[in-house]
């Protein structure tokens, strides 16, 4: 059997469209009416009913899915079985958006290797959409995601709640900034919060999709954004950022995704470590925020200019 006939069923049930699927696959339409064509003889059965509204499964395809869905984990199994390098014995993959790496997933992978010495690991990086695709089809077996989708064979927990603050390249910045305000894509929970609390800060003529990026962006030129308290804690402690005090902060949680057909041992070394790790990023984010408080308070108190240190 062609994996990749099966992967290419996958995206169409997933998406419920043979356009959508050729654009997460990356290829022609045609090649997926093919591929799926290809399948469909080979099984004897039509998998999909299409219609100008999309591609729905058929009771035919409804029973095929369970199987592909275990075919797709046995081929990437196997896979990354032979891939093992030598010196170790397991092998885990981890996937995570852009945000979610730096002070948290790649201390949760070192967590893991520290108690697990003979586990080799990889890192995927990606958007939701990518990330759940991967999970689905065993690319990964767990992942970090801000906006976890809830699929068959899939466990979500929740993992860290981020602080969102204002935070400025420049000292004595306040609310009332226009011009160095930069928007950060936290999605539509944070952009409807953020319009009710600051409106004037919605309409900014610089954007950014990814918050790491936006805070090399902030560091490095007159600007201001929202971002997690526990990632600019370092650039806060070095002076190249500087907390707005008089700015809200904005709670957003993150989600660690697991497949369900994962070894128990493994489970158990994931939800340790990674519990160790929040914990010290929560630490280290609390910090953070208590700073700002300090700085609200003394402001109300004395009513004087404040600059972060």
């Amino acid at each position: 059997m062609d994996i990749t006939l099966i992967k290419t069923f996958i995206e169409v049930a997933n998406t419920g469209s043979f356009v959508a699927a050729c654009d997460r696959l990356f290829v022609t339409q045609s090649a997926v009416s093919l591929r799926i064509q290809r399948l469909e003889d080979s099984l004897g059965h039509p998998l999909f009913i299409r219609s100008k509204a999309g591609a729905v499964l058929t009771s035919e395809g409804k029973q095929f899915e369970r199987y592909a869905l275990s075919l797709l984990k046995i081929w990437e199994e196997a896979r990354q079985q032979i891939a093992i390098p030598e010196g170790y014995s397991r092998a885990l993959s981890i996937g995570a958006q852009y945000s979610l790496w730096p002070r948290l997933g790649f201390r949760w992978l070192d967590a893991m290797q520290a108690q697990m010495p003979e586990l080799s690991v990889h890192a995927e990086l990606g958007m939701t959409d990518r990330i759940t695709r991967f999970l689905i089809e065993g690319v990964v077996q767990a992942a970090l995601l801000y906006t976890p989708q809830l699929r068959p064979g899939l466990i979500v927990e929740h993992a860290l709640d981020d602080e969102l603050i204002l935070v400025a390249s420049y000292p004595e910045a306040t609310v009332d900034m226009k011009k160095e305000f930069v928007s950060v894509d936290w999605g539509p929970e944070f952009t409807h919060a953020l319009t009710i609390a600051l409106p004037h800060l919605t309409d900014s003529g610089r954007s950014m999709a990814l918050g790491a990026l936006a805070a090399d962006y902030v560091v490095n030129r007159k600007a201001a954004a929202f971002l997690p308290a526990r990632s600019v804690k370092r650039h806060l402690d070095a002076g190249r950022l500087h907390i707005v005090a008089d700015a809200p902060r904005f709670p957003y949680p993150s989600w660690v995704v697991f497949r369900d057909d994962l070894d128990d041992d493994l489970t158990e070394l994931m939800r340790t470590t990674l519990a160790q790790v929040v914990q010290s990023a929560e630490d280290e984010q609390k910090s953070v925020v208590d700073q700002l408080e300090v700085m609200k308070n003394f402001d109300a108190e004395d009513h004087s200019p404040i600059t972060s240190k």
